[in-house]
């Protein structure tokens, strides 16, 4: 027997949890560098490409570990 291919509801469940990774991780990182005392309290475009890379480490964490998790059954 083959494997049936999954179907399109599984397939964008992966997706739909990396996008709020990515959304999480870019929103937590814009508010700390908005709000954290010490810092100029100025979102600037270093702050803004920051905030997108931390966003996606964040993505790619996340799919890392479901995946990790759903190949080790646990």
């Amino acid at each position: 027997m083959t494997p049936e291919p999954p179907s399109q509801d599984q397939a964008a469940k992966p997706r739909r949890a990396g996008i709020i990774a990515f959304a999480i991780g870019a929103a937590a990182s814009l508010t700390f560098f908005a709000f954290f005392p010490g810092l100029p309290h100025v979102i600037d475009w270093g702050a803004v490409l920051a905030s997108l890379v931390i966003g996606a480490l964040a993505r790619r964490a996340w799919l890392a570990r479901t995946r990790r998790k759903r190949t080790n059954g646990g």
